[in-house]
């Protein structure tokens, strides 16, 4: 994944708007918190990576889940989620979302 900090490009009617990847990070990582059994990512998206392509986006996501959750169904609603959101807000197509689970915490969500 990208190591400097980089942008797409969106062309519009009247010019052409510029997306920075921390924002591609913020909008994946609020829709990670809300996937019911993952633990915070943090308020940077630590472990959550973007990589821009011609118009489309593919993300990474390293996260914990909560113990006595299902992994994978928990994985597939991560994907479903960052991929909806970064769609919804900025018209971009998302390619992948990959999610690596990368640690079980004990507790409830």
């Amino acid at each position: 994944m990208a190591d400097s900090k980089d942008y797409v490009s969106k062309p519009l009617e009247h010019g052409c708007v510029h997306i920075n990847e921390d924002v591609l990070v913020t909008i994946a990582t609020t829709a990670v918190k809300d996937v019911e059994g993952v633990v915070d990512p943090g308020k940077k998206g630590k472990g959550i990576r973007v990589e821009l392509g011609d118009g489309s986006v593919r993300v990474e996501c390293n996260l914990s889940v909560f113990y006595g959750h299902p992994v994978v169904e928990i994985a597939k609603n991560v994907q479903k989620c960052v991929a909806s959101a970064i769609e919804s807000m900025t018209g971009l197509t998302v390619s992948a979302v990959d999610v690596t689970v990368a640690g079980i915490v004990p507790g409830k969500a």
